[in-house]
């Protein structure tokens, strides 16, 4: 994984759903823990949501936080 691919993952808007519009690192970890269970959707979203997941299981999204695109909300 390259720099530009964790920055568009993080910023990434999430297309449908209850969360629909918010960023990925910023939907709440008791939905990426549903979808890790249920399983995440194919191609490109579902390796981001199980990334978003990986790093709230690992507590870095804080350290991530400040890379979120003011200007893409």
């Amino acid at each position: 994984m390259n720099e530009q691919m964790l920055l568009d993952a993080i910023n990434q808007k999430m297309p449908f759903g209850k969360y629909a519009g918010r960023k990925l690192l910023e939907l709440p970890e008791p939905y990426l823990v549903w979808f890790h269970s249920k399983g995440f959707p194919e191609g490109k979203l579902g390796e981001q949501l199980a990334l978003m997941y990986e790093i709230k299981l690992n507590g870095l999204e804080g350290m991530l936080q400040p890379l979120l695109d003011k200007s893409r909300r």
